[in-house]
């Protein structure tokens, strides 16, 4: 009977070369051919594969007419020894640079539908283009999202969105800036007569605006007018961002928010853009990222694709 390895010491007798040579002898059906594909010995070959067979209780490849086929046992080897290889292919390439040609990666990124709504679509363009064997998995910034711990675990790689006074305990590169402008339905009153000479028309109006990312959390437009000792009649919030425009569309309902937004919008639907008659800073959107991947190759190359797509967007608006 073939002596077997007890399963708690087997980790300690396997090494990467002897994987290499197990997931290369069950691909190739061939002692031999594996040897020349692994530029080994043949003899060398067959005694990794004796080793194999002791760690693993089962012969691994059996004959079978002319040739060689993998046991059942062999056949579950295929896929996890495969595993392991990429695993080890890409542990310390970050380390040495990121080629996106051929890289595997998955990045993940939080980002608020408060963007662009051409921006994720972009970026995850031009990221599968140069990237095409990296995954990407987007995130939403929700009042169940902490991005603080997102980013320090290694749940996300960069998170985008905007803040009036971005977290300074992360790394930050600033995107873009946008003017605060009014979106209405066509038919709004607001259209034929404006908000007046003050802003008491426009605050006292029907407001939409986007749910708090935790409770008691402000966005910048309500932190702003608090800062100015005012408040707006908000009787709508909604945690689709994206949505919002449609619901703009067939009410009385006013959104506030970033010009570069509203515009994609229109023509689209029956809305119209109106000067907000509150002076509002500009809205700034960030990246930010934790020292954690600050240094990482795969991680700079996706900030620079980020930067990028904020570019490109920034110019064709322009």
């Amino acid at each position: 009977m073939r002596e077997q390895v007890p399963f708690d010491k087997i980790a300690d007798k396997i090494d990467l070369h002897l994987i290499r040579v197990l997931n290369t002898v069950l691909v190739e059906r061939s002692v031999s051919r594996a040897a020349i594909r692994l530029g080994m010995y043949q003899p060398a070959v067959s005694a990794a594969l004796k080793r194999l067979r002791t760690l693993a209780g089962d012969p691994i490849l059996v004959r079978s007419g002319a040739g060689m086929v993998p046991t059942d046992a062999g056949l579950r080897m295929i896929e996890p020894s495969a595993s392991i290889l990429r695993a080890a292919g890409v542990l310390f390439s970050d380390a040495r640079g990121f080629d996106p040609a051929t890289a595997e990666s998955t990045f993940r990124i939080a980002a608020s539908d408060y963007l662009d709504p051409l921006f994720l679509p972009h970026l995850v363009a031009q990221i599968k283009s140069q990237a095409p064997r990296c995954r990407i998995e987007i995130l939403p910034l929700s009042a169940q999202a902490d991005y603080r711990t997102q980013l320090a675990q290694g749940l996300a790689d960069i998170v985008i969105g905007n803040w009036s006074a971005p977290p300074d305990d992360l790394h930050m590169a600033r995107l873009f800036g946008d003017e605060v402008v009014c979106l209405v339905a066509k038919n709004h009153p607001a259209v034929r007569r404006g908000w007046g000479k003050n802003a008491d028309a426009w605050l006292q109006a029907e407001h939409i605006a986007p749910t708090a990312l935790h409770p008691g959390a402000k966005g910048v437009i309500d932190e702003h007018l608090d800062t100015l000792g005012l408040q707006r009649n908000i009787t709508v919030r909604s945690p689709h961002f994206g949505l919002m425009p449609a619901m703009v569309a067939t009410s009385l309902l006013v959104m506030t928010t970033g010009r570069q937004y509203c515009e994609r919008f229109e023509g689209v639907l029956p809305v119209k853009i109106l000067p907000c008659p509150v002076a509002f800073p500009r809205m700034m959107y960030y990246q930010l990222w934790h020292e954690r991947t600050h240094a990482s190759a795969s991680a700079r190359w996706l900030r620079e694709r980020v930067k990028s797509v904020a570019a490109a967007l920034k110019k064709e608006k322009a």
